[in-house]
């Protein structure tokens, strides 16, 4: 465990609250904190391919131990992190970035 991963008495707390949501992972149900409550540390892990640190922190505690039970493939992760932002109303693909500007710029 890392110093930023979230304690079980956090994930108990936010579980106690509702902040989960349930998506699928591998086929089984698990509970996930919605994608917009994703710390950006959480991200941080998730680009670095700290795919463990990273699902320590977005599910729940019994979820994590269901992870680490069933062992998914890349793809699968992949589609988790898809669908738990889908089902919490966030896109998880690339920004499209700014789009250009329709102002033209002066020549001299």
């Amino acid at each position: 465990m890392t110093a930023q991963s979230t304690t079980p008495a956090t994930a108990q707390e936010a579980e106690a609250e509702g902040h989960f949501i349930t998506t699928q992972l591998a086929g089984k149900d698990v509970e996930v904190v919605p994608g917009g409550a994703w710390r950006q540390s959480t991200m941080r892990k998730l680009r670095a391919g700290d795919i463990d640190g990273f699902m320590e922190d977005v599910l729940s505690p019994d979820s994590y131990e269901m992870y680490l039970d069933l062992d998914p493939t890349n793809d699968e992760v992949g589609e988790f992190a898809n669908a738990a932002g889908e089902a919490s109303g966030e896109t998880m693909g690339k920004s499209s970035g700014p789009s250009a500007s329709s102002r033209r710029t002066r020549r001299k």
